[in-house]
């Protein structure tokens, strides 16, 4: 081989990072998405398009807060955000879910260890605190129809309903997801595919956390204020 293609050859190397140009044959290793040569790992890429879905998610909780914020004191006449509201109890219901999220926290440390015990007691406290939540909330709602003041009572109320009856829909849904990967994990193990499910679960869990502090913030705290 002559100098000058000893050369060519090099300066490839120098300035392809991503090995794109690489002859078949040669450097045959899978590309894991930090920059050494083609696309990112499955995980990755399973993990970004679930985070456009929450996106798409989270633009739909834009358009209920919208109205909510639009309607919320159109009470024609009836009771208003401090007359239904008890903060104490949305508190304990905050509570609940935050605390809810950092036991999934823990369960997606414990899975990293590929500890099954310690994913299934996490995961198992986490719907637990997720389902004691969402009880908290039919209570709160069949307590607040039964005093008249149902989603038809006013156009603030059918925002109120709306918004949060969402979310709590969220909720519920994230609880047969929970349940249905707690089962995954039982029969199939720490398969990448399961994994990368309780990692979008993960996501899941955590947007429904910071959706609810918006809620708690505009909607309670804001509407049980003089």
């Amino acid at each position: 081989m002559s100098d000058h293609a000893f050369t060519i050859s090099a300066d490839s190397r120098i300035h392809d990072p991503y090995r794109l140009n690489r002859a078949a044959g040669h450097g045959t290793g899978s590309a894991t998405g930090h920059g050494q040569g083609g696309p990112a790992s499955k995980f990755v890429t399973v993990a970004y398009g679930f985070w456009i879905f929450l996106l798409s998610d989270i633009i739909m909780f834009s358009a209920f807060f919208a109205a909510y914020a639009v309607l919320a004191k159109a009470t024609a006449g009836g009771p208003t955000g401090k007359d239904l509201f008890e903060p104490a109890r949305v508190a304990v219901q905050t509570g609940v879910l935050l605390t809810s999220s950092f036991t999934g926290g823990l369960a997606t440390l414990a899975s990293h260890r590929r500890s099954m015990a310690a994913t299934q007691f996490w995961l198992l406290i986490t719907g637990l605190l997720g389902a004691a939540f969402l009880f908290l909330e039919l209570q709160e709602f069949a307590t607040m129809i039964g005093e008249q003041a149902g989603p038809s009572r006013s156009a603030f109320l059918s925002a109120f309903f709306a918004l949060v009856g969402c979310h709590g829909t969220h909720v519920a849904l994230g609880l047969l997801w929970l349940g249905t990967m707690m089962a995954q994990l039982w029969v199939k193990g720490f398969r990448p595919d399961i994994l990368r499910r309780l990692h979008c679960f993960g996501l899941f869990w955590h947007a429904l956390d910071i959706i609810w502090v918006a809620i708690f913030t505009l909607v309670y705290l804001l509407g049980a204020s003089p």
